[in-house]
């Protein structure tokens, strides 16, 4: 099994769990939330260490492992980007499962499991992007939507989309339906791995708010920002945010 086809199977298996875990009716709220990350990130961390041995692994659900930091390649999962979401019962939330080489997001899948008979958009099967709105729609936080976000929309006349996830948000791109993911409110590596390394193989611009490449890898995880955007947009959304920054 290749690490593609490996990534997209965990991850697909990953969201099953999750929905058994939801349907049992056994828990709701925060309960729920904590059972599917413990379920998940069980699976999928035993997975990855008995098919990949001698890789690196981080996942949010697990205590960091220092020893990553001198791994080429290494795995970061997110086993439920999005918790409030899936709690919640919404579909606005995600798996996600990436391979690093030396800290490049290379290789990944992301799970959307909440949608109607499931998704998995990975990074060896590249689906054509669709037509863009005349608008750029700019994926925003449901609770939290970034001020950058909010600014450089408006001054490219575009129009905010709320969601969940950032996987979520990240994948809704790639599907056509939306433009642009700003984000600048912090996330940590397994934020945006996956998302990163699917939306770049399906031929979208990702990186720092400043233009910078993204890094994983590293011994802080924690990454403030994010722009995945169409490759149509990059340019006027960074000089953009640019301005905003400044």
């Amino acid at each position: 099994m290749t690490d593609a086809e490996l990534a997209a199977r965990l991850a697909a298996e990953a969201g099953r769990l999750l929905l058994d875990v939801r349907g049992s009716g056994v828990f709701d709220g925060k309960a729920l939330g904590k059972a599917g990350d413990a379920t998940a990130n069980q699976f999928l961390c035993h997975a990855l260490r008995h098919l990949r041995p001698d890789d690196g692994l981080l996942s949010e659900e697990e205590k960091d492992n220092p020893a990553r930091l001198d791994k080429s390649r290494v795995w970061i999962v997110d086993p439920v980007d999005g918790t409030r979401e899936y709690g919640e019962a919404r579909a606005d939330w995600a798996v996600h499962v990436a391979l690093a080489i030396d800290g490049v997001a290379t290789i990944g899948a992301v799970a959307l499991p909440g949608l109607d008979g499931g998704m998995v958009l990975r990074t060896d099967q590249p689906q054509a992007l669709a037509a863009m709105a005349e608008r750029p729609r700019f994926l925003v936080s449901r609770t939290r939507p970034a001020a950058e976000a909010q600014a450089v929309a408006a001054a490219l006349g575009g129009e905010l989309v709320p969601m969940g996830s950032a996987g979520a948000k990240a994948m809704a791109v790639v599907l056509g339906h939306a433009e642009v993911y700003l984000h600048s409110g912090g996330q940590y590596e397994w934020d945006s791995c996956a998302p990163a390394a699917v939306a770049a193989a399906h031929g979208l611009h990702c990186s720092r708010i400043d233009g910078s490449p993204l890094v994983y890898n590293q011994a802080d995880t924690y990454m403030p920002d994010l722009l995945i955007c169409r490759p149509e947009w990059a340019e006027r959304v960074l000089t953009e945010t640019a301005k905003h920054l400044a």
